[in-house]
C-alpha cells in the first residue's frame, strides 16, 4: 500500500513546485487556499474545499473574468462528488481504511489546461477507524455556564462535563450510543446522553475517561443481510482542580501621613499559585491587563508598602486570579499632611466639655440638696406659766411700735393679748431650738 501512494505524492510535490516558481515571476500574485472537515472514521465522507484568490502588487484583490480549471488528486480515497465554480472548487470523498492522506489541488486556465499551474496546494486528511469527537468542561456558577478556558477548575462547582461528536456527513445518524465515564477519582458512571453532571470536591489532577459505544444496524451491499455494526472511541482530558479566589482581605491603617512608609497585608483565599496585581490611584478602578504592580504568589499572604508624596484621599485597587477565576477589591487610603495629626487638636475640645458636663451635673445635684425640707424639733412645755408677770405697760411700747399698721382696726388690748402669745412657750433658761436637716 505505501508504494501505491508513493506516486501521487511524489506528483504533489512536484506539482507545488511548479505553482510557486510560477507564482513568484507572475504579476498577479494567485492564493489557493484548501481546507477540509476532517478527521472522519472509516465509512464515512469528508468534504475537501479550494479558493482562488487573486491580488495585485499592492495586495489588492481584483476580479478575473476569466475562468479556470481545478485539478485534483485524492488517491486512493473513492470520490462520491464534485462541483465547481470560476474560483472554487469542491469535492467530497470516503475512506475504508485508515490513515493520513494527503489530497492537493491546482489550478490553470480552463482554455489552457496543459500550461504551467498559476497556483496549488495540498491537505491532509485524517481517517480513522474510531468514533470521532471531543470532550469539554463547563462549570456552572450562578444558573450561568462558563466553558473551562484553561487546565483548571473550581472545586465545589458544579461541573458539566459534554462529549460532542464530530460527524459532519450524518454518518452514525441511524446509531444508539452509550457513554461509560470514569471522572478519575473513584466514581464511574454509565448514561445514554452525551453530558454528564459531577461536583469535584477536592483539591487535585484528575483525568476524566470517557468510552463511546455506537451501534446500529447495516444491510450489506452484496448479501442484503442485516448485521450489526459497532464503533468504538475512547477520549480523555486532564482536569486540574482548584479553590476559586473567594476572598481579599487588606490588613492595615487606613490612614497615614505624607513621607511615612504604609504596610498593609493582603490574606487571600484561593489555591496557589496566584497572580497578583495591585495599583494605588486617587480613586477605585478596575484593573485590566498589566498596567499595574504585577506579582505571582505560591501562598496565600503578600506584604506590601507604599510612601505617599503628597496628601489627600487616595485607592489601594487589587486583582487576584489563579487560573479558576478572577476577584477584584479596593482599600481606601487617607494621607494628611506632615505635622500634628487633627486627633490632637480635638483632645482638649473633649476635656474642656468634658469638665463643662461635670460641672452643670454637680450644680443641679446641689440644687436639688438644698430644696429639701428643714424640719424643727423643739421640746415643748405645757406647765403652768412662770411666776414672772408680764406688766401690760411692759408690752405696750412695742405693742405701739409694731401695730402701727393695724391700731386702725384693732384695739390696744386685743393687739398686744395676741402679740403676747405668740412668744415661745419654753423657758428662757433652755437652749436654743435645734434645726436638723431632713
Amino acid at each position: 500500500m505505501a508504494q501505491a501512494f508513493l506516486p501521487p505524492s511524489i506528483l504533489q510535490v512536484v506539482c507545488v513546485v511548479l505553482v510557486l516558481s510560477h507564482f513568484r515571476s507572475a504579476a498577479v500574485q494567485y492564493e489557493l487556499e484548501i481546507a477540509n472537515n476532517g478527521p472522519i472514521t472509516t465509512g464515512a465522507q469528508a468534504t475537501i474545499s479550494a479558493s482562488l484568490i487573486m491580488k495585485n502588487d499592492d495586495d489588492v484583490l481584483i476580479q478575473d473574468p476569466n475562468s479556470y480549471c481545478f485539478n485534483w488528486i485524492y488517491a486512493p480515497l473513492t470520490l462520491t462528488k464534485k462541483s465547481e465554480q470560476q474560483f472554487n472548487s469542491m469535492i467530497v470523498v470516503t475512506g475504508e481504511f485508515p490513515g493520513d492522506f494527503p489530497i492537493s489541488v491546482w489550478v490553470t486556465h480552463t482554455d489552457c489546461w496543459l500550461c504551467w499551474p498559476i497556483a496549488g496546494n495540498v491537505t491532509m486528511l485524517q481517517v480513522t477507524e474510531f468514533i470521532v469527537g471531543n470532550l469539554t468542561i463547563a462549570q456552572i456558577e450562578d444558573n450561568s455556564t462558563f466553558v473551562k478556558q484553561g487546565p483548571s477548575s473550581a472545586t465545589d462547582t458544579l461541573t458539566l462535563i459534554s462529549f460532542f461528536l464530530h460527524d459532519p456527513s450524518n454518518y452514525f445518524k441511524l446509531a444508539s450510543f452509550i457513554y461509560y465515564w470514569d471522572f478519575g477519582d473513584g466514581a464511574q458512571q454509565v448514561t445514554k446522553e452525551s453530558f454528564v453532571y459531577y461536583n469535584y470536591s477536592t483539591v487535585g489532577n484528575r483525568t476524566v475517561h470517557l468510552k463511546v459505544v455506537a451501534e446500529w444496524e447495516e444491510i450489506g451491499s452484496s448479501t442484503n443481510e442485516r448485521k450489526m455494526v459497532q464503533k468504538t472511541g475512547d477520549f480523555t482530558t486532564a482536569l486540574e482542580l482548584l479553590d476559586a479566589v473567594k476572598s481579599i482581605h487588606v490588613i492595615g491603617s487606613r490612614e497615614t501621613h505624607v513621607m511615612e512608609n504604609l504596610s498593609l497585608s493582603l490574606q487571600i483565599n484561593g489555591s496557589p499559585p496566584l497572580t497578583l496585581c495591585w495599583l494605588i490611584k486617587s480613586e477605585c478602578i478596575p484593573l485590566e491587563g498589566e498596567k499595574c504592580h504585577l506579582v505571582v504568589i505560591n501562598g496565600s499572604y503578600y506584604n506590601l508598602s507604599h510612601t505617599f508624596n503628597d496628601a489627600g484621599q487616595y485607592c489601594l485597587s487589587v486583582r487576584v486570579e489563579n487560573g479558576v477565576n478572577t476577584l477584584q477589591t479596593y482599600h481606601e487610603i487617607k494621607v494628611w499632611p506632615t505635622g500634628i495629626h487633627p486627633a490632637f487638636f480635638a483632645l482638649p475640645c473633649i476635656a474642656v466639655l468634658s469638665m463643662m458636663l461635670a460641672l452643670v451635673m454637680y450644680t443641679n445635684f446641689r440644687s436639688t440638696t438644698q430644696q429639701k425640707d428643714l424640719v424643727e424639733v423643739a421640746d415643748f412645755d405645757f406647765s403652768p406659766l412662770s411666776d414672772k408677770n408680764y406688766s401690760p405697760f411692759d408690752l405696750e411700747p412695742s405693742c405701739l411700735q409694731m401695730c402701727c399698721s393695724c391700731c386702725f382696726s384693732w384695739s390696744s388690748q386685743e393687739y398686744c393679748e395676741t402679740h403676747r402669745e405668740s412668744y415661745g412657750l419654753l423657758h428662757p433658761l433652755y437652749k436654743p431650738v435645734k434645726t436638723y436637716t431632713v
